[in-house]
């Protein structure tokens, strides 16, 4: 998910920029102000406490906002993300929000502060009162809530610089030049951020070609149970003789050997922004197994992609690949080819649900040439990364 904070002074631009970034990126819009002001406008509760605070240019209590925003994140769960104006205004709000986003498992992105001048923000909205007629765009109002803002509301910043999050954008010029600037922004901070890849799809799919080219793509580290085992076993090494039965019928190896090979990749890669994963998971059990090994690096599946490959396809692939020099020792014979299929069947199937259960697994068609089924992964990657982040 791009969860999104809109943050700056009064009169910043926000709510102009809001709608942009909404219709860009497809984001649930959170205003305080105007969840406040509809409030006010439906005589609710919540409303009538909120007035006279408004009115004076103060700002809302905690328990009031909280209450708004959690009802709003509850019944408008969206995919795509949440874009925040108007929240967090305080540190304690900061912290609140993140206690909010817990609950739906998808931290803030990132905080995007719009940097305008004083006299340019009493401009502005000396400006916006003779056209709104809002109560709360007095001068007196102004001068106050922008004195407010200094006390209370600029800490927050203090809050997310050390957490890597906040951007400044100069919110002064053509208005699409500081929607192109913010968007920029919103890029790189992506560019940034870890992304899981579990590849998902029956033997001869073509999960280890697509894989590698996700992999490169993206920035991504690499990761085959299947091409670790293979030069373990080339190699001679204790774990290759304990795997190569297994491997030479076709069946899964026993999961601590697993374990052992992934962990040791990952710690090859102490730079890695994240993963491809090919042939594993391949049970529920490995399917526990990776959340365990990636949340020792405070990390997540982010996205599972199942490449849908009717079985005759696969016969067809695997055969042909068993009359090249890239064979495996398992594409020798039909019997062979039908044993993996069966594993699949029987254990890998209910790995796809796990992952659709979590809201994880997207799935493609897995048929055509490779360049086709590269551009639809692409395609679903770049849709999933603004969900999954």
């Amino acid at each position: 998910m791009l969860n999104i904070a809109l943050f700056g002074p009064p009169g910043a631009g926000k709510g102009t920029q809001s709608k942009m970034l909404l219709e860009k990126y497809d984001l649930t819009y959170i205003s305080t102000g105007d969840m406040l002001r509809e409030e006010i406008a439906e005589g609710t509760k919540l409303g009538m406490k909120a007035k006279s605070v408004i009115e004076r240019g103060e700002l809302v209590s905690d328990e009031i906002i909280v209450q708004l925003i959690e009802k709003r994140i509850v019944e408008n769960v969206n995919p795509n993300g949440i874009l925040f104006d108007g929240f967090p205004r305080t540190t304690v709000q900061a912290y609140i929000l993140d206690g909010l986003l817990l609950r739906i498992n998808a931290p803030l992105t990132c905080m995007i502060s719009l940097e305008v001048p004083r006299e340019e923000l009493v401009s502005r909205m000396m400006e916006r009162s003779k056209v709104s007629g809002r109560a709360d765009d007095t001068e007196e109002v102004i001068q106050f809530r922008l004195k407010e803002y200094d006390n209370k509301t600029k800490p927050v910043a203090e809050f997310y610089k050390a957490k890597g999050k906040y951007t400044p954008i100069k919110g002064t010029g053509e208005i699409k030049d500081i929607f192109n600037t913010i968007t920029d922004s919103i890029q790189q901070t992506l560019r940034k951020t870890w992304i899981n890849v579990v590849l998902y799809g029956p033997p001869g799919s073509g999960k280890g070609t697509q894989a590698l080219k996700l992999a490169e793509k993206y920035n991504l580290v690499y990761i085959s149970t299947g091409k670790m085992l293979r030069k373990e076993v080339l190699d001679n090494t204790e774990i290759g003789r304990k795997a190569a039965p297994y491997m030479k019928k076709g069946e899964i190896v026993p999961d601590e050997i697993a374990i052992t090979l992934i962990e040791r990749r990952i710690q090859e890669h102490p730079e890695a922004k994240g993963f491809v994963f090919k042939g594993f998971p391949k049970t529920m059990v490995q399917a526990y197994i990776l959340d365990g090994l990636l949340l020792k690096l405070n990390q997540s599946v982010s996205i599972a992609i199942g490449l849908e490959t009717s079985t005759l396809e696969c016969f067809k692939r695997l055969s042909a690949r068993g009359k090249t020099k890239n064979r495996r020792p398992y594409d020798a014979s039909m019997e062979m080819i039908i044993n993996r299929i069966d594993e699949f069947i029987d254990h890998t199937v209910a790995v796809g649900n796990y992952y659709e259960n979590q809201g994880t697994f997207v799935s493609i068609d897995g048929h055509g040439s490779q360049d086709e089924i590269f551009e639809r992964l692409v395609e679903t990657m770049d849709k999933a990364l603004l969900r999954s982040r």
